[in-house]
């Protein structure tokens, strides 16, 4: 799609949104964007799991109400972030949100008037982490009865969770999912003059809303959502319930999201998605994948240009096609397996084997010779095997990762896995995982190593957090770097030689030479 056809698609994507206002009674869209009469709405999860055949529909209309423009003057908030970048992106629209209607951010909680928690519901611990806090906030909320407390993201698309809350943690003011942040003006409205606890969660996937602010973290890496949802119900995941349907944003809206970055002076953005790889697959008037999107960014000034995270079901020719250019498209790929055993494979739904996997790792190496490959890998799986455990092991030497992320399988309520009977012991799951992981630093260390007295592009982020007289940042292959030099380097990609390499980061001296971005 070139840029004259972008723009005419922009024009007719416009033009119906227009129509559909203009037919569209104001009684509708008060409804639908802007209720008062606030209902309590749970989630269903029997509901999420269904797969509807409406039409998305696409929504450049967003904006603060005027009885709301100004309530958060004078005012402060919080978001607390767990989970996946898809979270981090989330929070960065809630605080541009939260920004236009008057609130400063802070990061205090004694200092908060609005507390929002943006939770994650993929593993059990990461619930129990807002459990904990839900109990912590307590008795601040009866120290300040006017701060509102709110819980959002993937556990409040939940039954159990919301459930839990309404019983037990009274203390919290609003309860809303992840289908309907663009309401957060009207449920902080409804909290702040109502008795009741908010409960408006979306079972209905929403539509793409494309105009909502953002407040981003700095001015130097940026991510940018090009979809939303999954379709492929693997057996242990909960994210088609809480996300929804797969929904692509239009090519043309994040082709300009991205050059506006690049007027912002950022230097890398990641491309976003639950599964990125399925982008442009629910697209009925265009033929337009991952890797058409990617093609055109590459022709965007901007230095690098990162996705994730991908399913490899969907990881097509036409992407590594696309990605064998290089350029600022980074050779750095995060390619989930989850086992190496191919019957593990099946009975978690991923529809690939272990052989489709080692294919597509050899058409990656074959056309992009240097890529660094990372991946994800669960451990214990119900009534996983000796002998299918140690096909995971041997998958991670015959591709050769330089970096996994490794989990002890956890059970989510309402998923399929979750009602198989499992016989493998918790200490068996737990030696099988401290192996995984021992195997997993030999193979980052000894990829660290080839880079001692080696000279690298590192994109600084900022000061080390561990010694502020030190500066770190990553290179194309997402390795960490530490390394003395200028505070004025921040924000710059400098060329750093590398003369001490650890197991999951690097030392260096920074180049007198900068490489010049423009």
């Amino acid at each position: 799609m070139n840029e004259e056809q972008r723009k005419q698609q922009a024009q007719i994507n416009q033009e119906a949104n227009f129509d559909r206002i203009k037919n569209t009674s104001s009684d509708d869209m008060i409804s639908k964007y802007f209720q008062t009469n606030y209902e309590p709405q749970s989630p269903d999860i029997k509901k999420a799991r269904k797969r509807r055949k409406e039409d998305v529909q696409f929504h450049y209309d967003f904006s603060i109400p005027e009885d709301v423009a100004t309530v958060g003057k004078g005012k402060k908030f919080l978001i607390r972030t767990y989970g996946c970048q898809m979270n981090e992106h989330d929070t960065e629209v809630m605080a541009g949100i939260l920004t236009e209607m008057g609130y400063e951010s802070t990061s205090n909680t004694e200092d908060a008037d609005i507390i929002l928690l943006n939770t994650c519901a993929i593993r059990e611990n990461a619930e129990n982490k807002v459990f904990g806090e839900i109990g912590h906030l307590k008795p601040l909320k009866l120290e300040k009865p006017d701060l509102i407390i709110g819980v959002c993201g993937c556990m409040s698309q939940e039954e159990s969770v919301v459930d839990r809350i309404l019983k037990k943690h009274q203390h919290i003011d609003l309860i809303f999912g992840t289908h309907n942040i663009h309401r957060l003006p009207q449920l902080i409205k409804e909290a702040l003059f109502g008795k009741e606890m908010i409960v408006e969660v979306w079972s209905k996937e929403g539509d793409v809303i494309e105009n909502l602010p953002k407040v981003r973290k700095g001015k130097i890496k940026a991510w940018v959502n090009i979809m939303y949802g999954c379709d492929k119900f693997c057996t242990y995941c909960i994210v088609p319930m809480t996300r929804g349907k797969e929904r692509s944003r239009r090519p043309e809206d994040i082709i300009q999201e991205v050059r506006h970055l690049v007027a912002q002076g950022y230097q890398e953005v990641t491309l976003l998605g639950q599964n990125v790889n399925a982008y442009g697959k629910d697209f009925e008037d265009i033929q337009y994948g991952l890797g058409d999107l990617m093609n055109d960014i590459h022709k965007i000034d901007i230095p690098r240009v990162r996705f994730t995270t991908s399913h490899p079901r969907d990881f097509d020719d036409r992407l590594i096609e696309v990605l064998a250019q290089g350029g600022n498209l980074l050779d750095h790929i995060h390619l989930p397996v989850q086992s190496g055993s191919t019957e593990i494979l099946k009975k978690m739904n991923r529809k690939y084997s272990r052989e489709d996997y080692l294919e597509l790792v050899r058409k990656i190496r074959k056309a992009i010779p240097n890529a660094t490959l990372t991946t994800d890998i669960i451990v214990g799986f119900p009534n996983e095997t000796e002998e299918q455990f140690e096909e995971t092991m041997t998958l991670m030497e015959e591709v050769g990762f330089e970096a996994a992320y490794t989990y002890i399988y956890s059970p989510r309520e309402g998923t399929p896995a979750a009602r198989k009977t499992d016989d493998v012991p918790e200490d068996v799951k737990k030696k099988r995982l401290y192996r995984l992981n021992e195997l997993v630093n030999k193979q980052s260390a000894e990829s660290m190593r080839k880079y001692d007295g080696q000279t690298v592009k590192v994109l600084v982020e900022g000061e080390s957090k561990k010694d502020p007289d030190v500066l770190a940042g990553y290179t194309e292959k997402n390795k960490l770097v530490n390394f003395k030099g200028p505070k004025s380097s921040i924000g710059k990609i400098v060329e750093v030689e590398i003369t001490e390499a650890k197991t999951w980061s690097l030392n260096g001296i920074m180049v007198e030479n900068t490489v010049e971005v423009n």
